[in-house]
C-alpha cells in the first residue's frame, strides 16, 4: 500500500500501518472470522465518500447533496438482493438495510424493532458457540432482554432438534436466533422454521460467519426460511467491517426505523461504497471456487489434525472452521494461541462445548481457512500447517525455527489470489 501524504504528515500513524501490513504479510492467518479484502474494496473505503454526510434513506435525507449516495445505497441493496435472493421474483418479499456499522449494532436493531424490552431472545449460549449479541449476560442485548438458552448435544456435539423445540415450547420466545461463531456443522433452516412456527415465533438467522460460503454456494441458505437475516460483511464475504439486516416487508419498516434514528446517526458512505464493492465481487466465478476451496482446506485440515491425535470438536467440519480440544493434550487454549503467535500461526482461543474452564484461558482453539484461502492456500499446504502446529505444542520444537520455514512458504505464497 501507497501511503506517501500519510508519511509526510504523520509518521507515527504511517509507520504503525506499516507494522501491520508487515505483520499480516509475515503470519499464517487462521482466525475464522477475518480474510483479506481486494483493493479494490480498500480504494473504495478510502473514497471521498467518507467526506459525506447522509442521515437518512434514498429520497428522504436531511442534508443536501445526496444524489450520488443514494444511487450507490440503492445499488449496494440492489446487489446484495442479487446476491443472496437468487429468484428475482423473490425480491419483492425482502427488503435490506445496508446502514448498520458492523454486526452487533445490527443485530441489536432487529431486537430493537421486533422484540419489546424485558421478552425472550432464544438463541444458542455462549459458551456452546454462540455470539455476545444473541443474548448473553455481558451483552446489552442480554441486559434488555432474556436470553433463552440452548446448546448442542452432549454426546454428538451437534445441535439437538428435539430438545431445542422442547425448550421453544417451554418458554415461548419472541424471536429465535441461528447461527454461531463456532459451530462447524451445517445448520437444518427448515427445522428451525418449523421450531419457530411450532411457537410462533420470529426466526431471524445471523449468517456473519457463512454468508460468503452461502454466496459461493458451497453452504444452504437461510431466505426461504428465516423472516430476518443478518450479517457482518467481512468474514468468508471477504468486504469491509460493516453489516446487513435482510427483513420480510412485513417487519422491513421498523427495523429501518430502529437502525435510523434509532441506533445511529448518518450511514458511513465509505463503507457503503466498500460493502458493494465486495457483493459485485462475490457474484464472479473466482468467488465460487475460493468458497470451495476454502470447505477443502478446511475439511482436510481438520482431519489431517485428527490423525495427529487432536480431539475435534463434532469429530469433523462442514464449514470453514472447526474447534479443537487442547486440554487433551496437557494444554490449554491460551497456551497454544500463544505459542502458535510466536512462530506466526495466529488463531484464537475458544471455549468448547460444556467447557469448564474460562472464557479468558478456555478448553480449546479455533482454526478457520477463509484467510489462508484467500491467499492462495490448498490442501498441501494445510498438510505443512498442521506438522508445524504438531511440532511446535507436541514435540515442542523451537518456534523461532519454525518461523524461518513459515516466512519460506509465505514469500510463495504472497500476492492476491
Amino acid at each position: 500500500m501507497i501511503l506517501l501524504n500519510l508519511k509526510k504528515s504523520d509518521l507515527k500513524i504511517y509507520r504503525l500501518i506499516k507494522a501491520e501490513e508487515k505483520r499480516q504479510k509475515e503470519t499464517i492467518n487462521l482466525i475464522a472470522s477475518e480474510n483479506f479484502v481486494s483493493e479494490a474494496v480498500l480504494e473504495a473505503l478510502g473514497s471521498v465518500f467518507t467526506n459525506k454526510y447522509a442521515e437518512g434513506y434514498p429520497n428522504a435525507r436531511y442534508y443536501g447533496g445526496n444524489k450520488v449516495v443514494d444511487k450507490l445505497e440503492k445499488l449496494c441493496q440492489q446487489r446484495a438482493l442479487k446476491l443472496f435472493i437468487r429468484q428475482p421474483m423473490d425480491h419483492k418479499n425482502w427488503d435490506v438495510n445496508v446502514q448498520s456499522y458492523s454486526g452487533s449494532p445490527a443485530n441489536l436493531a432487529v431486537y430493537l424493532a421486533l422484540v419489546p424490552p424485558g421478552e425472550k431472545i432464544m438463541a444458542m449460549s455462549l459458551d456452546m458457540g454462540g455470539h455476545l449479541t444473541h443474548g448473553h449476560k455481558v451483552s446489552a442485548t442480554g441486559k434488555l432482554w432474556r436470553q433463552i438458552p440452548y446448546g448442542v448435544n452432549k454426546k454428538t456435539e451437534q445441535l439437538d432438534y428435539s430438545e431445542i423445540l422442547q425448550i421453544a415450547k417451554k418458554e415461548k420466545p419472541n424471536l429465535i436466533v441461528v447461527g454461531y461463531t463456532a459451530y462447524p456443522r451445517i445448520i437444518d433452516f427448515k427445522k428451525f422454521r418449523e421450531i419457530a412456527d411450532a411457537v410462533s415465533a420470529i426466526l431471524m438467522v445471523d449468517m456473519s460467519h457463512f454468508a460468503g460460503l452461502i454466496a459461493g454456494g458451497v453452504y444452504p441458505s437461510p431466505f426461504k426460511y428465516a423472516d430476518i437475516v443478518t450479517t457482518t460483511t467481512h468474514k468468508t464475504l471477504r468486504g469491509p467491517r460493516a453489516a446487513l439486516i435482510f427483513s420480510k416487508k412485513e417487519f422491513s419498516e421498523k427495523i429501518n426505523k430502529a437502525v435510523f434514528p434509532g441506533l445511529q446517526g448518518g450511514p458511513h458512505m465509505n463503507a457503503i461504497a466498500a460493502v458493494a464493492v465486495a457483493l459485485n465481487e462475490a457474484g464472479k466465478p473466482a468467488f465460487k471456487k475460493y468458497s470451495k476451496q476454502i470447505i477443502k482446506n478446511a475439511k482436510i485440515f481438520a482431519d489431517e489434525m485428527k490423525k495427529q491425535g487432536w480431539r475435534i470438536i463434532s469429530n469433523g467440519t462442514d464449514t470453514h472452521l472447526f474447534l479443537i480440544d487442547t486440554r487433551q493434550k496437557g494444554i490449554s487454549g491460551k497456551e497454544a494461541s500463544e505459542i502458535l503467535e510466536k512462530a506466526g500461526i495466529i488463531v484464537n482461543k475458544n471455549m468448547i462445548p460444556y467447557d469448564q474452564r474460562t472464557p479468558s484461558d478456555p478448553s480449546g482453539i479455533r482454526i478457520g481457512a477463509p484467510a489462508i484461502t484467500s491467499k492462495g492456500f490448498k490442501e498441501k499446504d494445510m498438510l505443512k500447517i498442521t506438522q508445524w502446529i504438531f511440532r511446535l505444542l507436541i514435540k515442542k520444537e523451537n518456534p523461532a525455527k519454525i518461523k524461518k520455514e513459515i516466512l519460506s512458504l509465505l514469500r510463495l505464497k504472497s500476492g492476491w489470489h
